[in-house]
């Protein structure tokens, strides 16, 4: 696939030239083929309780990597499984029906792990514990400080599963994608509903704000799932009421004078906000039936093109030595955003293969529409692949109109980054979090269950395979003025898919609140004597999202038995792992049943 002026290069180079060109393209191919394969067994080895290199996981739970040192990523994360299970159930839905099993295992785990009481709270009474990010294989709770609440998990969750609820639905299965799978999904949609516009950690887990990838796929979310509802004879009223003003949000991200998208908002972090976040958002929420000048930010929307052009060129100027002599218009390695400083700041095989399934994406949307309007926003990236582009509509015609060789080029252009991964995976096949920018060489945590869900995925659309449409061409148009509104939620333990029949007597809200001044490696926990704290055992990690050297505050809201007295103190971990607690015991009056949030206004009071 060619433009007019390659075609004519072509025809006057040597017979030897051309072929090798084809013969590149061939090879990609294949490379293409073959390691999707191993791909998709490489995200299967890592999923318990019969993957090779999950031992100890529990049934349909996804480990993020068997790596256990230098990273420790034997754990579960909901965001990682759910998008590994997105593409199952993707390839699933294809014609694998091996994967079912699987698939299966993946409800009846995710519908205990949403009961799992955690420190980010429970399911009861207010859900707040399905924000909590990580979890043990064998479905218990991880303890330790963490950037915490992560709102995008829900969202994924929900959206893998009501894929797979689209797949039951079309095959006589509704009766169980109401009573085993709807339950899973509402806990979810309830969760994103009720706290959509509170601060989340970003992907990442590294910046607490507002960020660009949980806000959009929580609104996809709440769309699909009014849609889904609707087809399953049920409700989602606030999936109604929610989504417009998610949407309405998400128009916030938008940086017009440098003509990209903020990964974060509403963070004390200071970055420049250029972020792979903001591809890989497009990408989860691309619908084939979408139209390009659609405002939740599609593949093809002109936003994200030139936000694309934005996130390319900062990894072209930065120090990564294996992108050096690369000139524009060529692909490159990507990271995760230019200031990235984890393991050295490395090159990140899936956000590499995010930008491009991005371009796939949107030339898929293009053909579909037959059309590519090209603006002052877009006019940055068209040029960098088809100089030749003006500001101006190009409709489909013959296989040489300016309409198909823009495509060709963009396609062209996604290929290249394939090509750059396939230079920099090992012969096995096996794909790690990052290649070193100067080596190349793969580093950090090794057989990266996100990074082959990420490469099979990218091979999906490349291939013109699709899933159904979520919705995004009959959403509804954004208020005129966004609300911070939220819905509560109700919160139901899902026994039909396996989660156990939790309950819980009337519980209230406690926000405790304590100045303590720390160094860093050092974190502060509260405990006290009820189970929820513990039982003097230092459990509950608190937050330091609101400390600043003129008060620095740590916080943590937990839900305690109405109308009780409760004893507690604050623990503070020093770097080397030791606990030294306050030297006093605290008690705190916790509230009716259905009252109003006790907060506490606490200093330290012990050892310095």
């Amino acid at each position: 696939m060619f433009s007019k002026i390659a075609l004519y290069a072509l025809l006057l180079a040597p017979a030897a030239a051309i072929s090798s060109v084809f013969k590149r393209q061939s090879d990609l191919d294949a490379f293409i083929t073959a390691e999707r394969a191993i791909s998709l067994q490489g995200a299967l080895a890592n999923i318990g309780s019969t993957g090779s290199l999950a031992p100890g996981a529990d049934p349909g739970i996804v480990i993020a990597s068997p790596s256990m040192v230098n990273p420790d990523y034997f754990y579960t994360w909901t965001r990682d499984s759910a998008l590994t299970f997105t593409m199952l159930i993707d390839e699933f839905i294809e014609g694998n029906t091996s994967l079912q099993s699987h698939i299966s295992d993946y409800i009846s785990a995710q519908a205990i792990l949403q009961t799992v009481t955690n420190p980010s709270g429970g399911l009861l009474p207010v859900g707040l514990g399905l924000g909590e990010p990580k979890f043990y294989v064998n479905e218990t709770r991880f303890n330790s400080v963490w950037g915490r609440p992560q709102r995008d998990g829900p969202a994924l969750r929900a959206i893998a599963l009501m894929n797979y609820i689209g797949w039951l639905v079309q095959n006589g299965e509704e009766s169980s994608a109401k009573t085993v799978v709807w339950p899973v999904v509402m806990n979810d949609l309830d969760y994103v509903a009720q706290y959509w516009n509170q601060t989340t950690y970003d992907l990442w887990e590294e910046v607490s704000g507002s960020s660009f990838f949980t806000t959009q796929n929580q609104y996809r979310a709440l769309v699909q799932g009014a849609q889904v509802a609707q087809q399953l004879g049920e409700t989602c009223s606030n999936c109604v009421s929610q989504a417009p003003e998610v949407l309405c949000f998400l128009q916030s991200f938008w940086n017009s004078t440098g003509g990209y998208i903020i990964a974060n908002i509403n963070t004390d972090t200071v970055r420049s906000g250029v972020d792979s976040n903001t591809v890989l958002g497009p990408i989860h929420v691309f619908d084939i039936n979408a139209s390009c000048s659609s405002i939740d930010f599609q593949p093809c929307n002109n936003k994200s093109l030139s936000n694309l052009k934005v996130l390319v060129d900062s990894f072209r100027s930065l120090d990564y030595p294996i992108n050096s002599g690369i000139p524009a218009g060529q692909a490159i390695a990507i990271g995760r955003y230019p200031e990235d400083t984890y393991y050295d700041g490395n090159p990140w095989y899936l956000c590499t293969l995010a930008v491009a399934e991005l371009l796939y994406d949107a030339v898929a949307q293009f053909n579909r529409s037959q059309s590519i309007v090209v603006d002052e926003t877009s006019l940055g990236f068209f040029q960098e692949i088809y100089p030749e582009v003006a500001v101006q509509q190009y409709n489909s015609g013959s296989t040489e109109s300016t309409f198909a060789e823009i495509l060709n080029s963009m396609t062209t252009y996604a290929d290249g980054f394939v090509a750059v991964v396939e230079k920099y995976i090992p012969s096995n096949g096996s794909i790690s979090e990052e290649y070193n920018k100067t080596s190349g060489m793969p580093t950090s945590a090794y057989d990266l269950t996100w990074s082959f869900a990420s490469f099979v995925t990218m091979a999906e659309r490349r291939s013109g395979q699709y899933s159904e449409s979520w919705g995004s061409p009959n959403a509804t148009t954004i208020p005129a003025t966004c609300a911070g509104t939220s819905a509560p939620g109700s919160y139901a333990p899902a026994l039909a898919a396996g989660a156990p029949n939790v309950s819980e007597a009337c519980m209230s809200p406690v926000l405790f609140e304590v100045n303590a001044t720390t160094v860093y490696g050092e974190n502060l926990y509260i405990t006290g004597n009820d189970s929820a704290l513990g039982d003097y055992t230092p459990i509950d990690p608190m937050n330091s999202g609101n400390y600043t050297s003129a008060r620095p505050e740590w916080y943590l809201e937990i839900y305690l038995p109405a109308s009780t007295m409760v004893q507690y103190q604050y623990v503070r971990q020093e770097s080397n792992g030791t606990y030294v607690y306050e030297t006093v015991n605290r008690t705190v009056a916790v509230s009716t049943c259905g009252g109003n949030v006790v907060t506490t206004n606490d200093i330290w009071t012990g050892p310095t």
